[in-house]
């Protein structure tokens, strides 16, 4: 594991607390152990009190610190590596996974530009390992639907969508405060519904525009920004064009009701989804617990604790589901049968467009639009468009009033 973080407490952790009480299984495979080997973070102190919290509840663990942490982690014997760190840390963490062999499970967004993703693709490619990115809400079961209802051709064309996700001054202030410096909540969050509009609806991306707001979690001439509006316009075989509107923020205050409120809607020809975290059905109240400790509005989908009714206790839900099903993936990979068939079985598992990071082009050419746009607006140069595939390259950037624009990435999407 690498990276000790909010991410890591709320899915990894209970993945692997699963996993040690219970191996998975599967017909093709057997029964395969799947324990947590080595952690690999910066100071190493998070690490030391998870040794303490997590000990009888995971296998014990080895931890590594500092500046070759990841290194040392890959030169003792880890099958496969789960990378959780800031997104502007995950490029090197993963390229020193996938160069010393290891499968690698990626949190969002994957990286930050095409370059770096080429590189580790081909890196995946030249070791002969998976190299898979975390899109937890495509397993949303209310997006499942939605998809559901698109392939078989009941939601016909979409025409347009908005998505919204907004989260508290907590997040931006407290949990993330370390490293949200020039970053933006666009990058952190908005990329979850790229990649859902991209998966559900196929399409090419032809433009990227966006625009932001700075000043509360940090100044307001800088480059850290509290909230953006990231627009995507699609284009599909029929020649049809839609637009797609993504809102992010993390300066929602701390006492709202939704916590974490996420809101898409999507329109079509003969009908429209709206989907509202905070209209599934659940609102609870509890003097002196909520809105702070215990949310009014909870996600019970996501990941939760549970008491089941024979007794037990289990943390579950859609954000554990995906690493479990990334597990699964690689021990079939490796275990599924013949030694022979290998090549076919991995071939098999990178053909899974919902997470691999091959398939994760025009999701990360949105994130790197989305950045350049930003920096050139913090830099006085607002209002930049971003092209795909246009005649000048890949990712080519305008401004208004200038003639030369900037090629972001030369080669096509």
């Amino acid at each position: 594991m690498v990276g000790l973080g909010m991410i890591f407490d709320d899915t990894y952790r209970p993945f692997f607390e699963q996993v040690h009480r219970q191996p998975i299984f599967d017909r093709r495979y057997g029964a395969v152990e799947v324990p947590l080997t080595a952690v690999a973070s910066r100071t190493g102190s998070r690490a030391e009190r998870y040794r303490e919290s997590l000990r009888g509840v995971v296998s014990p663990f080895e931890s590594y610190a500092g500046q070759d942490a990841v290194a040392q982690l890959m030169t003792s014997g880890v099958d496969f590596a789960c990378v959780a760190t800031p997104d502007d840390r995950h490029f090197e963490a993963a390229k020193t996974v996938l160069a010393a062999g290891g499968h690698l499970l990626l949190e969002k967004p994957s990286v930050l530009s095409l370059a770096e993703l080429d590189e580790l693709v081909a890196l995946a490619k030249q070791n002969n390992v998976l190299a898979k990115v975390v899109y937890h809400k495509l397993l949303d079961p209310d997006h499942k639907r939605l998809r559901t209802f698109y392939a078989d051709g009941r939601l016909r064309h979409v025409n347009n969508g908005y998505c919204s996700l907004l989260e508290p001054k907590s997040i931006s202030g407290g949990q993330f405060a370390e490293w949200i410096n020039g970053r933006n909540p666009g990058t952190y969050v908005a990329v979850h519904y790229i990649k859902l509009i991209d998966f559900t609806f196929g399409g090419r991306l032809k433009t990227v525009t966006a625009s932001g707001q700075r000043g509360q979690v940090g100044p307001s001439d800088g480059t850290t920004w509290d909230s953006c509006q990231l627009r995507l316009i699609y284009e599909y075989d029929s020649g049809r064009e839609a637009a797609f509107d993504i809102h992010t923020s993390w300066v929602t205050p701390d006492n709202f009701p939704g916590y974490v409120e996420q809101e898409v809607q999507f329109r079509f020809d003969n009908g429209v989804w709206n989907g509202h975290s905070r209209k599934r059905g659940v609102e609870c109240t509890i003097e002196g617990e909520t809105p702070h400790k215990t949310k009014i509005t909870i996600n019970n989908h996501y990941s939760a604790p549970f008491l089941e009714p024979w007794g037990e206790r289990c943390q579950r839900g859609y954000g554990v589901e995906v690493i479990e099903r990334f597990a699964r993936e690689v021990a079939l990979v490796e275990f599924g049968g013949p030694a022979g068939e290998r090549g076919a079985r991995l071939a098999a598992a990178r053909d899974l467009h919902y997470d691999d990071l091959s398939a994760d082009r025009q999701t990360v050419a949105a994130v790197q639009a989305l950045e350049a746009i930003l920096d050139h607006a913090a830099h006085g140069r607002p209002d930049g468009v971003v092209r795909v595939n246009d005649s000048r390259g890949g990712l080519v950037l305008y401004h208004p009033g200038s003639n030369e624009p900037e090629i972001l990435y030369a080669p096509s999407v």
